[in-house]
Formats: structure tokens, C-alpha cells, sequence
């Protein structure tokens, strides 16, 4: 298992000026980090991923689908085939960053709603798209893992239940979900209880509290989802996802109205103390 860290705390687009920070994680004991990708091309990954690299680090990538005509459900080929090459520059850009895992939410635009449920015409576009987008990726060696994402800011994807049956339909091996703490503390009636029936396709793990600040003084129960993560054999990346107030555009969009830490280094401290030492007394029974 290894621990990483988001730098959505301080950026949608990593520079060398953020180098800084990825030692201070370093320091504190991260394996890794999780690089935004909002903006960009292949070649700043790559020579931002070589730098990473020398710090002994290792990189994750993470991007949205972002709208502007670009939408896997859409029932317009061309917006199908839009958000698909949006998806491939996202692995390529991982690809170029040395990482071996690209995640989020790339099936819809975020705060888009039809006012129906997911209808099974939508779902069968989006593992349509996501198929061919998992083949591209095995082809850089690099898996996939969509992220389900709580009723406010989608619809196609809310459930644990639903990633799963959509990694099913999908039927790639380098393709899964990415099984979120703050997202299913809304959606799931149990946020430790859905990782044993879908152990199988969790791709990728993110360590967010309820209030999206420090993970462990809010009140999901990390003993218990590091216990079954343990008893399911998951030995991926645990990645923490907490936001602040110091991008307007991303605080707004994540609705973080108020101060939820006393500083960054809070956070990153925090958090993974609770990983570290929650992950080594979740022994399973």
C-alpha cells in the first residue's frame, strides 16, 4: 500500500514553484503525489514527472471531463468522440509524467443534470467511450479508475454499486473505480461496507473527511475502512483529497465557504499520521 497526496490543496496545474511542497511531503514519509491535470501538454508532464522522480517520488494523475462539448453520455457522436480524446490526452500526460494510474471523474461535465436517473441508452455510451479508452491505456501500461461522485455534482455515477457495474460492462483488465471517502459518506448507507462486495474493481482509494479538511477530526470511521481494505488485499495507493480556500475557482466549486484547517502542513501531517497508523492496527480479524 502506498500514500499519496492530492496538490489540488494548492493548484490545478503543477509547476517546478510546487517542487517545495513535494518535499515537505516527501519529508513527512509520501510515497507520492497525485498531479492535477486541468491544463497542460505532455511535455511539461514529462519534465515535470523527471523532476518528481528525482525526489523519489512517485506520481498519480487526476482529471474531470470537462464540458465545452465533451460529454461520454452524450448521444451526439462528436461530444462522444471529444470527451474520448480528452480521456486519451489525460493518459498521455500521465503517461509523459512517469505515473502508471490515471483517475477522476471523466464520464460527465460536472453540474450537469437531466433530472432523470442514469437511463441505460447514457450508460452503455460511457462504457462505450470507456472501453476504448481503457485499450488505449493498457497500451502505456496504465490503468484507469473513474470516480463515482456524490448526487450534487453528477448523476451517471453516485454508487459504489453503480462503478462496479459499470468497470463490468467496461470489462478491461486496467479499468475500476476510484472508491472516495467524502463522495459515499453522502451517497452509501455504510462508507466501509461497499469495499468488500466491490473489492474487485477499486482501482484507487481517496482518504477525504466530511468536511473535505483533515482526514480523522471529521466523522467518517477510517478505523473500520482501513480494516476492510486490509481484509480485501487492496495494495494500491491511498491518496488524501482535501481542499481550501486559496483557489476561488476550485473553492467555489467544491463549496468550501469557510476555514476547515489552521494551515496546509495540517493537513498533510494529519492525514498521514491517520494513514500510517490506522493502516498498521487495522489488522483484520
Amino acid at each position: 500500500m502506498k500514500l499519496g497526496f492530492n496538490l489540488l490543496l494548492w493548484t490545478i496545474h503543477a509547476t517546478d514553484d510546487h517542487l517545495p511542497i513535494m518535499q515537505d511531503l516527501k519529508d513527512t514519509g509520501y510515497d507520492g503525489v497525485e498531479i492535477p491535470m486541468f491544463m497542460g501538454d505532455p511535455a511539461h508532464f514529462r519534465a515535470l514527472g523527471a523532476r518528481i522522480a528525482d525526489m523519489g517520488l512517485q506520481a498519480t494523475g487526476i482529471g474531470v471531463m470537462p464540458g465545452g462539448g465533451k460529454s461520454c453520455i452524450s448521444p451526439v457522436a462528436a461530444e462522444r468522440a471529444a470527451a474520448l480524446d480528452h480521456i486519451k490526452w489525460l493518459i498521455d500526460c500521465t503517461h509523459a509524467l512517469g505515473g502508471k494510474l490515471c483517475s477522476g471523474p471523466f464520464h460527465q461535465p460536472l453540474g450537469e443534470f437531466s433530472g432523470l436517473p442514469p437511463q441505460p441508452d447514457e450508460l452503455a455510451r460511457l462504457a462505450e467511450v470507456h472501453k476504448s479508452a481503457a485499450r488505449y491505456a493498457a497500451s502505456a501500461g496504465i490503468t484507469l479508475a473513474v470516480e463515482p461522485l456524490n448526487r450534487f455534482e453528477c448523476y451517471i455515477l453516485n454508487t459504489a454499486a453503480a462503478a462496479t457495474a459499470l468497470a463490468a460492462q467496461v470489462n478491461e483488465p486496467n479499468y475500476g473505480y476510484l472508491y472516495d471517502t467524502f463522495h459515499f459518506n453522502i451517497e452509501e448507507n455504510s462508507v466501509a461496507g461497499v469495499i468488500a462486495p466491490t473489492a474487485h474493481a477499486i482501482k484507487h482509494v481517496h482518504i477525504s473527511d466530511n468536511t473535505r479538511g483533515v482526514p480523522g477530526n471529521g466523522h467518517i470511521d477510517f478505523a473500520a475502512v482501513f480494516r476492510e481494505l486490509r481484509r480485501a488485499n487492496y495494495d494500491g495507493w491511498m491518496t488524501v483529497e482535501a481542499f481550501g480556500s486559496a483557489l476561488p475557482d476550485l473553492a467555489a466549486a467544491t463549496k468550501i465557504w469557510r476555514p476547515l484547517f489552521d494551515s496546509p502542513a495540517a493537513v498533510y501531517q494529519g492525514a498521514y499520521r491517520l494513514m500510517r497508523d490506522g493502516w498498521d492496527r487495522a489488522i483484520p480479524s
